[in-house]
């Protein structure tokens, strides 16, 4: 395999080409990049007649969608498994430094064990993180019209005003997560 298929890639790189795919999927194909609206399809899918939320042409306006989901997931599964590298992630100094801080000390995969695991969600700590904040971002994601990447990858793109306040309130809400709620919650910290 390659090399520059399997080392990251810099963000001067990797950025721009995110960057250009937007307007380029948009003038190309007209169609608007996009992710967090496939769990309405989805559920319009799978559960026809339920509620009336649900009831729209979900195969008209989410089968692009849909497929697009299907290829990143695909996409993902094989780049991490057909093009792993193996040195491990580079984390700088001092966020090890705060992580082991909140009780956090084993780096070895793609996000700290102590948390996402299987054995982190035994305790009430890893579930109301893992789950608790994978509903709150679910359901934050369809109430702002989109999730943290539309907004701030799309929504600025297009110089949307409600993107920038949602990608502002983002901001806010993880340096609040990080600042308070993290340290209240994990182990390693006493409130």
């Amino acid at each position: 395999m390659p090399q520059f298929l399997t080392d990251p890639w810099p963000w001067y790189v990797a950025g721009p080409m995110i960057g250009l795919f937007v307007p380029l999927l948009l003038l190309v194909g007209g169609k608007e990049f996009g992710i967090s609206v496939n769990l309405r399809h989805l559920c319009a899918a799978l559960l026809p007649g339920r509620a009336e939320f649900f009831k729209y042409d979900w195969k008209g306006s989410g089968a692009w969608n849909l497929t697009f989901v299907a290829g990143v997931t695909l996409g993902g599964f094989l780049a991490g498994t057909l093009l792993e590298h193996a040195a491990p992630i580079a984390i700088s100094a001092s966020t090890r430094a705060d992580l082991g801080a909140l009780g956090l000390t084993d780096f070895s995969g793609w996000a700290p064990a102590g948390l996402f695991s299987w054995t982190g969600l035994t305790g009430a700590p890893g579930l109301l993180l893992i789950v608790g904040g994978g509903l709150l971002v679910g359901f934050g994601s369809r109430y702002a019209g989109g999730c943290t990447s539309g907004h701030a990858i799309t929504g600025l793109a297009c110089l949307e005003l409600p993107s920038l306040v949602a990608v502002v309130g983002f901001f806010a809400g993880g340096l609040l997560a990080t600042h308070f709620l993290l340290p209240a919650l994990l182990p390693g910290v006493r409130p």
